[in-house]
């Protein structure tokens, strides 16, 4: 599933269609895409792993699921494939096996964009509060809680709780106020990071945790684990990740 970073850069890709007028709108999506023909588009705003195509009465999200994607002036993907186009006198954008849902401003809204760790806006106080008020939360669980860390995915989690040093198990409130403020600096911090590797096409060349075999500080046999409740792959070291419980 794409991360926050990711949808930053496609946000980047189609950023030239602001302020374009809607020529035509097709693709399977189960919406009335008649009524987008004629719209400008106003803004795009993201939200962790949500784009928002926000238009004068009405705002399009795309979420990517696990295997969205788009790409800009040319579709690269067969026709089963293809949620929504949006043509515009500067070009197409086309979005593929994705969610494509309508929503209104009050939706808009009602959104805590403080919430997104790499908004302009993110409260990492608020973040604070969220945690402290779920001590039996597993902190694998508490990253991946788009609530408390909007944009954060799987790699993100593995590789912040190897920078930190904390098991991917724990319990949030077992865990030193200090390691909480290291967890909510590290998901901003790595978020960035993951943002310019990937640019780089260099991301996987940085990771330390995420799918690797053996820790690079002192060369252990990573485990390999589903953890917490959503069951997501961790990759972690038993020597170096303390267990808080």
């Amino acid at each position: 599933m794409p991360e926050g970073p990711s949808i930053l850069l496609m946000k980047e890709s189609i950023q030239k269609f602001e302020g374009g007028k809607v020529l035509e709108a097709t693709g399977n999506a189960k919406i009335e895409k008649e009524i987008l023909v004629a719209q400008t588009l106003n803004e795009i705003k993201t939200f962790g792993k949500q784009t928002y195509l926000i238009f004068d009465n009405i705002a399009v999200r795309i979420h990517l699921l696990m295997f969205g994607s788009h790409s800009v002036d040319e579709q690269t993907k067969p026709d089963r494939q293809l949620r929504l186009s949006l043509l515009f006198s500067e070009g197409s954008i086309y979005f593929y096996t994705c969610h494509v849902k309508m929503v209104d401003k009050e939706f808009l809204e009602s959104i805590d964009w403080e919430a997104d760790v790499m908004s302009d806006v993110w409260n990492p106080a608020k973040a604070i509060e969220k945690l402290k008020s779920n001590p039996e939360m597993m902190v694998c669980d508490a990253l991946m809680d788009q609530d408390i860390f909007s944009g954060v995915g799987n790699i993100i989690k593995n590789e912040v709780l190897f920078r930190i040093g904390v098991h991917p198990e724990s319990l949030l409130g077992k865990m030193p106020d200090k390691k909480i403020k290291e967890l909510i600096k590290e998901a901003r911090n790595y978020s960035f990071d993951f943002l310019e590797w990937k640019r780089e096409f260099t991301l996987k060349k940085h990771w330390l945790a995420h799918t690797k075999k053996n820790c690079p500080k002192c060369g252990q046999k990573f485990i390999k684990k589903q953890t917490g409740k959503g069951k997501r792959r961790s990759f972690f070291c038993e020597t170096d990740q303390k267990l808080y419980q």
